[in-house]
């Protein structure tokens, strides 16, 4: 992780949901690039196990547990950055999970949580970082400084064409693009740009899992149903235009795009991370 020519050497990211799969990815992906960054989980064990694969590189990494549907999350989250290396350039809400069900089966439960884990806990993140990036701006602006701060909300293919069986998920993916517009609008006078990432069908633990086997993750105690029948991941697969669906690396590389300074004049945009595929 050492060069004289990284892209993100001396800044600072939060990556909410980075213990695993694509959010994990993101971090380490910053990480080589020179950022130092505010790894969180669910679970405290992925969570350091990422720190620890960052700073075994050579990288800087902290770890915040915890749930971000938690009263007090976002405030802690942010000041965990703040604290422990003097500020905050780069925050990527990517924490999530899915909990499918066609419309007449969707319990209140399912919507709502699916709203609060996609919607809410992003908004709260950056209402959080919100005085922090407002003093920030205007102390580099009393001194004739020009700095760019990166916001990049994960949404989905869900979230811009719509997917059967995902009325909740699809509604609180389209509500983080909605966000994402009006947040560049709101912030492009300090110098933030704010944009999102649809992604398609990528590889990760919920997707790759079978869903005809009964796997399931817990989900602060509760069971959720993960995976999907092979037959429709093969099928799905063949839509696409380069054949396959993508890697975590892949994905995480979307992700870096709008982080690095050649993005600073591209704002409130949705980038489709699809193969192609719309």
């Amino acid at each position: 992780m050492n060069s004289s020519n990284r892209k993100l050497e001396g800044k600072v990211a939060i990556v909410s949901g980075s213990g695993r799969g694509i959010g994990r990815e993101i971090a380490l992906k910053l990480a080589s690039d020179g950022a130092r960054v505010v790894i969180n989980d669910l679970d405290a064990e992925p969570a350091a196990q990422t720190v620890n694969d960052i700073v075994a590189a050579g990288g800087s990494a902290i770890a915040c547990a915890g749930s971000v549907t938690d009263a007090g999350f976002a405030d802690r989250f942010v000041r965990t950055a703040v604290d422990s290396y003097g500020g905050l350039d780069i925050v990527v809400n990517n924490a999530g999970y899915t909990w499918d069900n066609v419309v007449q089966k969707m319990s209140d439960e399912q919507w709502e949580a699916m709203l609060a884990v996609h919607l809410t806990a992003p908004f709260r993140i950056l209402r959080a970082a919100s005085n922090f990036i407002r003093d920030a701006a205007k102390r580099e602006a009393d001194e004739g400084r020009e700095v760019f701060r990166k916001v990049v909300n994960i949404s989905s293919t869900s979230g811009v064409y719509g997917n059967a069986g995902q009325a909740n998920y699809a509604a609180a993916k389209a509500g983080i693009n909605g966000l994402t517009k009006a947040m560049a609008k709101e912030w492009g006078r300090y110098k933030v740009t704010v944009n999102s990432v649809a992604f398609g069908l990528i590889k990760t633990r919920l997707t790759e899992a079978d869903a005809s086997a009964g796997a399931s993750i817990d989900i602060e105690g509760r069971q959720i149903k993960v995976g999907v029948n092979p037959q429709i991941l093969k099928n799905a697969e063949a839509l696409i235009p380069l054949g396959r669906g993508g890697t975590p690396q892949e994905a995480a590389g979307a992700v870096y795009l709008f982080c690095i300074p050649e993005s600073n004049y591209v704002s409130g945009q949705v980038l489709v991370c699809g193969g192609g595929r719309p």
